[in-house]
């Protein structure tokens, strides 16, 4: 699969990775992390200015590292700006038509608002600009504005906890692919033991991108998806997932997801650093839930059960499909490129039945580049295939 990977702007960490291997993950993270900054700052330690963030007058942190500055400028990105927006109270549409149109009226509004609470406290998550030696310092970038007992649970540390857990569970998996965006991770996982005939849900039923049939191959394979937000953009969870061998859809059981939120104490004013005490008890309950993960939606009985779920709603025939996805869409709130795609999709899908529409969503899923749009349209699989039976 093709990799993409962006970079937010010059000299700052690398956000953004599409389809790439856990080592290219791996990297990215080790990257950024060398570069984060996190701070608990009142708001009289915030302003807004041409459209950034100032920091100023939060204490430096001083280490047998060096010293870390804190005082900065730091540009927001489209989570953070929706960070201010909703601890400010200023609506999201409001604040981006002011970024887009009038940005000193963006700077006064939002620096009114600071100053009507300078006690109140936020944490500020944000990356390092390059502060080379002898050079000034570019501007970083902040990346969320969370409250101030929002609890650290970082990507690369979910992330090796839970592979360390798919090892102590002893099940063959492999990593079939991962994403990383401004606002989420996500790294797929598949067991290597686990394919399960699905014979009726793949009757008729034709990949979209190189016409090979789901009679021929009528397997799915067990597997979960690994998903963490390190700026507030949702829970660490593990979710089922079931892979469609045949054309490497996925089905994602958003019902049956494991969670563990982001949820701690007050934290002191200045950079946060959390107790290796702390950090150790959060990683042992993420490999430990990762262990559980593995047994439950590693297994066959599970996989069969959610087919048997699935089957009697797939095989109703649509008697008008574009009717069908025309409901479907409107009622999941999918946009009108993503319908035009699952339409294509159906048609070529050959499947004429709910079950085709179910497809149609999981392939388009595949199509985009945004990754978030991915797994959103993706948890909506199996969703569509009930209003889609619903609608026969």
């Amino acid at each position: 699969m093709t990799q993409q990977f962006a970079e937010r702007a010059m000299n700052v960490a690398p956000t953004g990775a599409r389809n790439a291997g856990v080592a290219d993950l791996v990297r990215i993270l080790e990257d950024q992390n060398r570069r984060k900054l996190d701070v608990i700052a009142p708001a009289a330690a915030l302003r807004f200015r041409e459209g950034n963030v100032h920091v100023e007058g939060v204490e430096s942190l001083i280490t047998e590292d060096g010293v870390t500055e804190v005082d900065g400028i730091y540009r927001p990105t489209a989570v953070a700006d929706e960070g201010v927006a909703d601890k400010l109270r200023i609506p999201l549409a409001y604040l981006r038509r002011m970024r887009a149109e009038n940005v000193p009226l963006l700077d006064e509004n939002v620096n009114a608002w600071l100053r009507n609470d300078p006690g109140r406290r936020f944490m500020l998550r944000a990356f390092r600009g390059d502060n080379a030696p002898g050079m000034p310092p570019t501007e970083g970038v902040a990346r969320a504005l969370l409250s101030d007992s929002y609890k650290l649970m970082d990507n690369l540390d979910m992330l090796l906890a839970a592979l360390d857990g798919v090892t102590q569970s002893g099940h063959p998996t492999q990593v079939t692919g991962c994403d990383l965006t401004d606002r989420r991770m996500y790294v797929r996982v598949e067991s290597e033991a686990v394919a399960v005939q699905a014979r009726a849900l793949l009757r008729g039923y034709r990949s979209p991108f190189d016409g090979r049939s789901g009679d021929e191959l009528p397997l799915v394979s067990a597997g979960f998806v690994i998903t963490n937000s390190e700026v507030g953009g949702g829970a660490y969870s593990l979710t089922p997932r079931v892979g469609i061998q045949v054309c490497r859809n996925g089905l994602t059981i958003t019902k049956d997801v494991m969670r563990a939120v982001h949820l701690g104490g007050k934290q002191d004013e200045g950079i946060v650093s959390w107790s290796e005490q702390t950090q150790r008890k959060t990683l042992e309950l993420i490999t430990a839930k990762t262990v559980d993960a593995v047994r439950t939606f590693l297994s066959r009985e599970y996989v069969e059960a959610k087919l048997r779920e699935m089957e009697d709603a797939a095989g109703k025939p649509l008697a008008e499909p574009t009717k069908t996805i025309e409901h479907v869409t409107k009622t999941l709130s999918i946009g009108a490129e993503a319908k035009e795609t699952i339409l294509a999709h159906f048609i070529r899908g050959g499947q004429m039945t709910a079950g085709g529409v179910m497809q149609a969503v999981t392939s388009t899923a595949q199509t985009l580049t945004d990754a978030d749009q991915a797994a959103a349209l993706e948890a909506l699989a199996v969703p569509a295939l009930t209003a889609a039976a619903a609608h026969s």
